[in-house]
């Protein structure tokens, strides 16, 4: 009788699982094994089914922020907009506009702005997806090998993104400032939108650079005394990524970037360093058990 049960209940699991795949199986991402080895093809089936759920995530943050499209112009346009009043205020004969460039360039801004908000609100699930299929080795520890990526991964992109939001009216401004005397500047509105997606994705992205650090390490890619050792070529990588990526040419929009990005590298080294330590008293704890245990 209790073997009756028992089976009835690993059939109703078995029912259970196969009724929360709503995906065809050509469509689910292939079974990994414990060491994380796939076939190519396994691979692609894996890169797939990741970047399907990160667009259904986008579209459904989208939809939502359909609900809050006036609120989300005003956010959208503060930046080019404080800027346009502070070129005024120093060129009080300045002439300036925000325009649609043709018939359709309304109905695209106003499909652009949710997608771009529902991007950025979505972000905790395609940084999970991204981890998912870059890391399949760590797959034995997922849960939280997960956690420990996705804990700073989420705030420091978010901040990432508030630091460029935050940048953009004076790199505007500096901009604006190359107009010359009597010339109409005349800016497209989603090319405008398309920039600003640009930086502050470049500001969020910048901003994972200890989280990724930390992974090859914890992957034995790279080590703390690699990082130590290349610690002045790192910085100053950091700030030759910032003088292409910001939008000002002044030294003081770069180094808001720059001297982040550097203290984070330094932050990643320490982190490293201490997982490095860990890991070989590991090493040292298992060899000194294998003696005895024999």
């Amino acid at each position: 009788m209790a073997t009756t049960i028992d089976q009835g209940r690993a059939d109703s699991g078995r029912a259970g699982r196969r009724r929360r795949h709503i995906l065809p199986e050509s469509w689910r991402p292939p079974e990994i094994s414990e060491d994380g080895s796939m076939e190519l093809v396994d691979h692609l089936r894996e890169l797939r089914y990741r970047i399907l759920v990160s667009i259904v995530a986008v579209v459904v943050a989208a939809l939502a922020c359909f609900i809050f499209f006036d609120p989300l112009v005003a956010v959208f346009f503060h930046p080019i907009n404080t800027a346009i009043d502070a070129y005024r205020a120093s060129n009080p004969d300045a002439q300036v506009a925000i325009t649609t460039s043709n018939i359709t360039g309304g109905f695209t801004l106003w499909m652009k702005i949710p997608v771009v908000a529902g991007f950025i609100l979505s972000c905790p699930v395609w940084l999970y997806q991204l981890w998912r299929f870059i890391a399949p080795g760590l797959l034995a520890n997922e849960r939280r090998a997960a956690l420990s990526f996705l804990g700073p991964s989420i705030p420091l992109f978010l901040a990432g993104v508030v630091l460029g939001y935050w940048i953009c009216p004076k790199g505007f401004t500096v901009l604006l400032q190359f107009n010359p005397s009597g010339v109409t500047n005349l800016n497209d509105a989603n090319e405008f939108l398309t920039f600003e997606m640009t930086l502050l994705l470049v500001f969020g992205l910048s901003f994972l650079l200890p989280v990724v650090l930390v992974m090859l390490d914890r992957l034995g890619i790279i080590t703390g005394a690699g990082l130590a050792k290349y610690r002045t070529v790192a910085v100053f990588g950091c700030f030759l990524f910032a003088a292409v990526a910001t939008p000002s040419t002044d030294p003081i929009s770069m180094s808001v970037l720059a001297l982040p990005m550097s203290a984070l590298y330094v932050i990643a080294e320490i982190l490293c360093k201490r997982n490095d330590r860990r890991r070989a008293a590991r090493l040292d704890a298992a060899g000194d058990a294998g003696p005895s245990g024999g």
